[in-house]
């Protein structure tokens, strides 16, 4: 029986430029989205000081507990607040590697669910604070959606935009080393073509045309040359004629972006490539509902994902 649960949403970025260097980090700017791809974080309050990460599905059991940042997240909580710990189980539908941001999704979703679990909830600044200091996107997936992001990704501007975005997310099962991706992009910078201030207007303002045209990610092109399968997977989404496509985060993911739920499924039905697929659509974490009817069990459409995460049986259906 679990007294807590959250949802943790995945990212895709729609636009990403690299603005400079500070401090030994790069800094960014960059439009992201969360797409309706989530872990699922359960905890139980323990009586003592000791945190407890139990991860499931996509090859997380093999993450070390010092470089998890669920686990650095947990203690860290319990430092700040001087709470107890807690027992936490974490099913992970996000993959690892791919740009989706499923490290930070998971630190972000421990903070939340820690904050439910000791009444925390409106500790928003620290809370804020802590995640900021797990990595960057942290502090943004807190709370997630449309939102425009600066430096390291700890300034968060969120964006009001009000239609639902769908696209074909191609996911290649090899990754991209982050350290790697931004070493190449170093090596070559690519000048600032994503103009996240235009796309954020067009967004707000349901051009989507003028949106589209501002999908770019100044780390595709180093992405795609650590990796075949993200190369591949940008020429198969070009051959679709989206309104956009582009590399996530520093991959290994692409996404196309369609103008219809029917568009995606049309591209996804005459996909014949062999990496896996799905159909995806952006969603507002805070608007939805963490948990229908019993908060402490997982619901049948969780315990379904988590079977299918322990068996390995990812076959690419999209789950809504």
């Amino acid at each position: 029986m679990f007294a807590a649960k959250v949802k943790s949403y995945a990212k895709l970025n729609l636009s990403l430029n690299v603005t400079g260097t500070a401090g030994g980090y790069h800094m960014l700017d960059s439009v992201v989205a969360s797409v309706n791809i989530y872990d699922t974080i359960c905890a139980k309050p323990r009586g003592d000081k000791l945190v407890n990460v139990y991860m499931h599905g996509k090859g997380s059991e093999r993450i070390p507990p010092e470089r998890n940042n669920a686990v650095k997240a947990a203690e860290r909580f319990v430092g700040r607040f001087k709470t107890c710990g807690a027992d936490i189980e974490i099913y992970k539908d996000i993959p690892i590697g791919a740009g989706l941001g499923g490290s930070s999704a998971d630190a972000a979703g421990v903070l939340n669910v820690m904050a439910k679990l000791y009444r925390k909830t409106g500790e928003t600044a620290a809370l804020k604070e802590l995640a900021d200091g797990l990595g960057s996107d942290t502090g943004y997936m807190l709370s997630g959606g449309f939102a425009r992001i600066f430096g390291r990704g700890d300034r968060v501007e969120p964006l009001a935009v009000k239609r639902e975005l769908w696209f074909l997310l191609f996911l290649p099962s090899s990754s991209v080393s982050t350290a790697r991706c931004f070493a190449e992009y170093d090596a070559a910078p690519d000048p600032l073509r994503a103009d996240s201030a235009r796309l954020s207007r067009a967004l707000a303002e349901g051009d989507w045309q003028r949106a589209a045209a501002n999908v770019y990610n100044a780390l595709g092109k180093p992405a795609a040359l650590l990796n075949g399968d993200t190369a591949e997977a940008l020429r198969a989404a070009a051959d679709f004629s989206p309104q956009a496509y582009a590399v996530t985060g520093s991959g290994s993911a692409v996404f196309a972006l369609f103008e219809s739920e029917q568009m995606c499924r049309w591209a996804k039905s005459r996909y014949k490539g062999k990496i896996p697929v799905r159909v995806v659509h952006t969603v507002e974490p805070q608007k939805r509902r963490t948990w229908v009817r019993n908060p402490f069990v997982l619901s049948e459409e969780e315990k379904e994902t988590a079977g299918n995460l322990m068996t390995g049986a990812e076959d690419g259906r999209e789950k809504s």
